[in-house]
């Protein structure tokens, strides 16, 4: 691995692990066991890389977020549980770059460009789960009126953008699976109301594997 990718992939480990606010560039080549000097041939401070990590961030999830708004699922497909899966690899993502949302009112003032960014996120966002509720509205698998669907939307967009802030707050220092399915269930959660008895065993499974695994980490 080339030392721009070694010095990205460190960063990331330890702004996940030990906060962007309380890491410095001096922690990061301690960490690689190199000179600062040599973080600072490929890197001119922190800032370089916070903004080339979220570069990276970006690209990955726009394009997970953009796949239910190009191609919706069929209705031959068990629309409740591969959403289920969907939601769950964005999470996966989010969590990947967890150390934004731990501190992002703080790091959208500091940097301009990573909120212009985050905007188009969050729109990216809310578009996409449009998208998966649209498609299961006029799937006949939920019942909402155009109101309750555009609120439904916005809860689950806040949900999704704030939920590692607040299981931090609340739980820190739980398992990452615990954190990410709890999260997804609560997505769940708000979507149930409007479904069907058929598509609520599919919930009800949801809960009961959350539950499973709460058990096993006590």
């Amino acid at each position: 691995m080339k030392t721009r990718d070694r010095i990205l992939e460190t960063s990331l480990k330890l702004f996940n692990g030990e906060g962007e606010a309380h890491t410095t560039t001096i922690d990061i080549a301690n960490e690689m066991d190199i000179s600062p000097g040599n973080l600072y041939y490929h890197f001119k401070g922190k800032d370089q890389i916070i903004a080339e990590l979220y570069q990276q961030y970006e690209l990955a999830l726009g394009s997970t977020l953009s796949a239910p708004i190009e191609q919706p699922l069929s209705a031959e497909k068990n629309q409740v549980e591969d959403n289920w899966y969907y939601l769950y690899v964005v999470m996966e993502e989010m969590y990947q770059y967890r150390f934004l949302y731990y501190n992002l009112d703080d790091i959208l003032q500091r940097y301009p460009d990573i909120r212009k960014g985050f905007k188009r996120l969050i729109q990216l966002k809310r578009a996409s789960l449009f998208s998966i509720c649209q498609n299961l509205l006029q799937q006949d698998i939920i019942d909402a009126r155009d109101q309750q669907l555009l609120g439904l939307v916005d809860n689950m967009t806040l949900t999704l953008t704030f939920w590692f802030n607040y299981d931090q707050l609340l739980h820190d220092g739980r398992p990452p699976e615990i954190t990410i399915h709890q999260g997804v269930l609560q997505l769940l959660t708000m979507v149930a109301p409007y479904l069907g008895d058929d598509e609520l065993t599919f919930y009800r499974d949801c809960e009961e594997i959350y539950a499973n695994l709460l058990q096993g980490t006590e």
